[in-house]
């Protein structure tokens, strides 16, 4: 016959009442344990990046921004259907503003119609924002959104640059540079190999 034990739960009762609880059976304690591990652990959101941006601009500097979005536009964001192509953002009247940013209509939304590519706040501190403005009055000089993710809490932030463009010389020396770096990475495996 199985034995019965006494325990006293305070937390769970109030005024640390005494119940009976039957003995669990071996091994449950981790696999309950276990079972909760595996559902806390949540899907990682994705990153939406703009991998042109690296391509054709020199990264002088990038900043963590938060972005105002509509309820719909956050669906969309997590399930990846936005596009920073051709996106950039210009500094007005104290504020960031991200342009050209494209987030697909949420299929599912019938009370709200979002244009797609509407002008976005970005959400900076006034020192960044005052040394942005700063950067960008420098000539050749613009912002440029790297990537679109979202933090632990579940918040949307922009990963914003302040970049210059680059020209047909400093693409060549980049392509030269990962030539090089490719051809050390041969010989050394080379090397290793047994």
């Amino acid at each position: 016959m199985a034995e019965w034990h006494t325990r006293t739960a305070q937390d769970r009762i109030p005024n640390g009442l005494r119940v009976q609880v039957p003995p669990s059976p071996p091994g449950a304690l981790n696999f309950f344990l276990a079972f909760m591990k595996k559902n806390d652990e949540k899907p990682k959101p994705q990153i939406i990046s703009n991998r042109k941006a690296r391509h054709d601009y020199a990264i002088l500097e990038s900043f963590e921004a938060g972005i105002v979005l509509r309820g719909p536009e956050v669906k969309s964001l997590r399930e990846g259907k936005a596009s920073l192509q051709d996106s950039f953002g210009r500094v007005e009247n104290g504020e960031v503003f991200l342009y050209n940013m494209h987030i697909t209509p949420y299929a599912f939304t019938h009370h709200e119609d979002l244009e797609p590519t509407r002008k976005r706040k970005l959400l900076l501190h006034h020192a960044q924002i005052k040394k942005l403005h700063g950067r960008v009055q420098e000539k050749g000089l613009t912002l440029v959104p790297l990537d679109i993710y979202f933090n632990k809490d579940g918040i949307a932030k922009v990963n914003i640059a302040v970049a210059k463009g680059k020209r047909g010389p400093d693409r060549r020396d980049d392509i030269k540079k990962r030539d090089l770096q490719r051809e050390v990475q041969r010989d050394f495996r080379a090397r290793t190999k047994f």
